[in-house]
Order: C-alpha cells, then structure tokens, then sequence
C-alpha cells in the first residue's frame, strides 16, 4: 500500500501543499495512493493524540510512506529520527521524501548510496539517545553538586489514602481486628493487600544514618 504521510500544526497551518507535492510525485511516477494520514502536530498533544500510532499500525513491509519533505516528520531531530528509524528498520518500510529527493527502501540492498543514507540516519539517531542520556546524567550530576538530595529518603512512608485513619486503622490492627474486616466494615474503602503494605511501612523501623 502506498500512504501519503502530512504533518499541520494547529496554527491553521494548510495541508494542501504538502499534499500537492506528493500528488505531483504520485502522477510523475504513475502511482495510486491508497490513503492520507493527516497528524496534526501540537507540543499540548501526546504522539497518541496526533494519531502517530494510526500510522505505525498500518504500515506493514513492502508499504510505501511518501512524505513532502523530511521537516514533516516531526517537531525535533529525536522525533524525525525515531520515525525514520521505525518506519525502515523495524516496519521494514519504504520512505520517500519529495523535496529532498530521497527514496529510502530497506529492501534496495544494491544502491550504495542508499546504503550509507540509511546508516548515516541510524548513526545519528544513536548520536541522539547519547546526547539525551549524557545530558540527564549531568543533570543529576548538577543537582548533587548542588547538595539536592535525588530520590526518596530511604524510612518515608509516601502519602497514602489511607493517612486520615491512621490513627484508627492502628487501634484497631492492635485490638486484633482483621485486615479485611478492617477494609469492609470499618474503612468501606482500600483493599487488603494495599492496607497490609501500608500497616509494614508504617511498623518498618527508621533508617539509622550510618557512623562516621
């Protein structure tokens, strides 16, 4: 199946040039499309919400993905690049974009220059996994530095649903009143299994600071 893959923001930004481009390449080259996908691109959307998804679950290998230009894939070097990188290396799929001229098809294995395009792209998307992971450790490495201590303090109990009746839920745990009886009767909310975690934290003794 041939799809023809356009990218709007929701700045009313128009879709019809880039659909223009790619019916241009469509009719140069003889070809049939089988259906649009349109993702409207917005930083308050999840890829979900922009139907990226919708395109990934279609696709299947030997597909055709046309797209009027490499800019259109995403709203940064990470989002294009992972795209790419699904699209041909794991969907097995072949990717063409009109205005740079590239017709990327995992399955030509005898053009070199298509070979070193596609090796170049996987280099830069593994370039830009590093760049996001060297960029969170220094992140962490600043904070520390900073003496921000990262993470939960090893003896805090976190804020539970059941904090209101503590006071309750401890008379009655020491009176020998079941757990479950406790979540039914008494609470009429909670669940056993969260209540008896809940009652361990709260019996776990604190965290000693280690000697100097």
């Amino acid at each position: 199946m041939i799809f023809g893959y356009v990218r709007v923001s929701t700045s009313a930004q128009s879709a019809e040039s880039q659909k223009s481009l790619i019916a241009r390449y469509l009719v140069e080259h003889r070809w049939t499309l089988d259906e649009w996908i349109e993702v409207e691109m917005s930083s308050r959307r999840t890829a979900g919400q922009r139907r990226l998804p919708e395109l990934l679950a279609k696709v299947a290998a030997g597909d055709t993905v046309i797209v009027s230009e490499l800019s259109r894939l995403g709203r940064s070097l990470r989002e294009v690049l992972g795209l790419i990188e699904e699209l041909i290396h794991h969907k097995r799929c072949r990717l063409i974009l009109v205005k740079q001229g590239l017709d990327l098809d995992p399955q030509n294995h005898r053009d070199m220059t298509h070979k070193i395009l596609l090796t170049i792209f996987a280099m830069l998307a593994e370039l830009e996994r590093d760049f996001v992971s060297e960029r969170t450790k220094e992140g962490l490495r600043s904070r520390r530095e900073q003496g921000i201590v990262l993470g939960k303090p090893k003896g805090v109990v976190q804020r539970s649903m059941y904090d209101a009746d503590r006071e309750r839920i401890l008379h009655l745990h020491a009176l020998g009143v079941p757990l479950a009886t406790i979540v039914d009767v008494h609470l009429k909310y909670g669940k056993y299994l969260s209540l008896k975690n809940y009652l361990t934290k709260l019996q776990r003794p604190p965290a000693r600071n280690a000697p100097v």
